[in-house]
């Protein structure tokens, strides 16, 4: 599948009432487990004065968490034209949007664009990619100090749900799709770049968390 389609398929899947649910539920009960667990790691150092790039950010939640942390500014780059909208109105009330600034697109396109920032994160982001090795490549080259992220677990059983979900989404013509990369693979495109693992844990059966460093 090109990286277009699949934008395509990203604008469509998360539209303005899967916006509107997800930003109800963090107003109700915080950050998903594994997005709390990565930004708590994230707020075991010092972040003040820090910025942040957040790819593929939903409704901002890392954002508006990272920004409470310390964080001085934050670049939010989204294929979703909903998430974009929904993750500005929060940070306008929130009082942060003047330090935000909002692109939306295929971040892989718009990577030369994008300054790089000390934090970079990628909330479930990588699974919604077709070419791992540009996305983590380019979002990798342009972290300074800390990259973290959570997708899902390499194992085979999710390999099998991957292949239904599939053909499902192809009868019903859905041009959104979803990836298990191997995760050998992200972590030495992390290396090569010269990120060390800071942190890795598996939360139940699908998800896991990882956090770099840049030594």
């Amino acid at each position: 599948m090109s990286c277009c389609r699949q934008c395509e398929g990203l604008e469509n899947m998360f539209d303005g009432e899967i916006a509107a649910e997800d930003l109800a539920d963090y107003r109700e009960n915080g950050p998903a487990h594994e997005t709390r667990i990565m930004l708590d790691v994230l707020r075991r150092h010092d972040l003040n004065g820090l910025t942040l790039l957040d790819i593929g950010g939903g409704v901002g939640v890392i954002q508006h968490e990272l920004f409470a942390a310390g964080i001085a500014s934050a670049v939010d780059v989204d294929a979703s034209t909903a998430y974009l909208r929904t993750a500005r109105q929060e940070a306008e009330r929130r009082g942060t949007a003047e330090r935000t600034q909002f692109q939306h697109g295929d971040f892989v396109a718009l990577a030369e664009q994008i300054e790089p920032a000390d934090i970079v994160t990628l909330d479930r982001v990588i699974c919604c990619y077709p070419d791992v090795q540009a996305m983590v490549r380019l979002s990798a080259a342009r972290a300074r100090r800390f990259y973290a992220f959570v997708f899902p677990r390499d194992l085979f059983y999710l390999r099998w749900a991957q292949r239904v979900a599939d053909v499902f989404l192809w009868l019903t013509r859905n041009k959104y799709r979803f990836y298990i990369h191997p995760s050998r693979e992200v972590d030495s495109i992390l290396q090569a770049d010269g990120l060390r693992p800071h942190f890795h844990k598996n939360t139940g059966l699908f998800w896991q968390v990882r956090v770099y460093v840049r030594e």
